[in-house]
């Protein structure tokens, strides 16, 4: 691939700091909100490193954030998708004319913050809230794979580009891409590493998967703004 983990983590972190000059944070009205997700996954790695939805699997997840305020939520999400992959889809010669094919189930665990580009909310009109923001998430996380008996395991750096739409003042839908940097290189199986016999180190020649989904989540506990308590 082109681009690096680097310059993608970089990327997002710029534009997370270049907006809160154009919308002001506002006390958002529920601490948490709770949903899910469905949607369309897919891969790059050794046999694939293009389009990461060659060959497109099912992926479901389920999230849960606490809302720091309009601008701002930290989210954790377990999420689960299947892969897949073959060497016809690579134009490279494997040594020894080797073939290879896989099918993949990981399962991910997930932290991560998330960013609103606007103050996301409905209310009054001196807050400045929209019904609907973009936002980017950057996290690390914790993938799980099985792949024809053999189970790997390690963390990861999720990252994500969405849009969210506030359909009532507690009900969200939400669109999002995300791309997950997993620090190994067994994602598509045992069989399948180091196959252009070029060594994997911790950083470099892993795997990632990619998700598309789309999804609804649901607010409550509701934040106190003026409270007065009594000893």
């Amino acid at each position: 691939m082109r681009f690096t983990i680097r310059h993608i983590i970089l990327s997002i972190v710029i534009a997370a700091f270049a907006f809160p000059a154009t919308a002001q944070s506002a006390v958002a009205p529920y601490k948490f909100d709770l949903g899910g997700a469905l949607g369309m996954s897919g891969y790059l790695g050794d046999l694939n490193s293009t389009n990461p939805f060659r060959h497109p699997g099912f992926t479901a997840d389920v999230r849960a954030a606490y809302i720091i305020d309009t601008r701002w939520q930290l989210r954790a999400s377990f999420s689960t998708l299947g892969l897949s992959g073959s060497s016809d889809d690579i134009s490279n010669v494997l040594p020894e004319g080797e073939h290879y094919d896989f099918t993949s189930q990981v399962y991910d665990l997930s932290f991560r913050g998330e960013f609103n580009f606007f103050s996301y909310g409905i209310g009054e009109t001196y807050k400045r809230l929209r019904r609907w923001s973009p936002y980017l998430a950057l996290g690390l996380g914790f993938s799980l794979s099985s792949s024809n008996g053999h189970t790997a395991c390690a963390p990861s750096i999720p990252m994500a580009v969405g849009v969210r739409f506030k359909l009532k003042e507690r009900i969200n839908l939400f669109g999002e891409f995300s791309m997950t940097k997993v620090f190994s290189d067994h994602v598509d199986g045992k069989d399948i590493a180091d196959i252009n016999h070029i060594k994997t180190d911790f950083y470099k020649n892993t795997d990632w998967f990619s998700r598309f989904v789309i999804g609804i989540t649901f607010e409550f506990g509701e934040r106190c703004e003026t409270c007065h308590y009594v000893d």
